[in-house]
């Protein structure tokens, strides 16, 4: 089911503490977050949400802003959540209006959003980031012109020494050069 919607003006909480009253507005990740046009999101990933079925979704801006930070600062699923909830400076880039004590979601959650989103929603966010560094001032146009790719996190096929194929292999081409060398096996 779709995330639900938080009012325009929603009504304060007494006993709350907002994260404006507590940050520095001037800190970069809040200007990020208001460069950032989560709207576009809501769209381009409303899709993956039934509209009908199942419980309602946590915020798109809240899981998209878990993957920025979790690719920003290499850290796994599980560390990104736990971290989350010590940070003020991460709840309010995720839209929180108060700080959080609970880590928001399951980080096993972050895991199926991710497989939901797809290489189409992968693109939205890396779109997304460009514009933002774009606005922000960060990146120049002309610095996207020539883009450097790191391959060394590619899966390769590496065959290691204790790989029983590998075994085989030697194997067969032993007994192929024994064979040649005239050299008679015994059954």
């Amino acid at each position: 089911m779709r995330p639900k919607r938080e009012s325009e003006q929603p009504q304060r909480e007494l006993f709350q503490v907002e994260l404006e009253q507590m940050i520095d507005m001037h800190h970069p990740l809040v200007g990020l977050g208001k460069c950032m046009d989560w709207a576009s999101f809501e769209e381009a990933l409303g899709a993956t949400y039934h509209p009908t079925q199942g419980a309602p979704g946590v915020s798109t801006r809240l899981m998209v802003a878990l993957h920025y930070l979790k690719y920003q600062h290499d850290l796994s699923d599980e560390n990104v959540v736990l971290h989350w909830v010590e940070n003020p400076y991460w709840q309010q880039f995720s839209g929180e209006r108060y700080f959080q004590h609970r880590v928001p979601v399951d980080a096993s959650s972050m895991t199926r959003w991710r497989q939901r989103l797809g290489e189409a929603g992968a693109e939205q966010m890396l779109r997304a980031t460009i514009v933002a560094g774009i606005e922000m001032g960060a990146i120049r146009p002309a610095q996207l012109k020539r883009i450097n790719v790191d391959t060394t996190v590619q899966t390769k096929a590496i065959r290691y020494p204790t790989d029983a194929r590998l075994y085989h292999r030697c194997r067969e081409r032993l007994v192929k050069m024994a064979r040649r060398e005239g050299l008679v096996t015994s059954a």
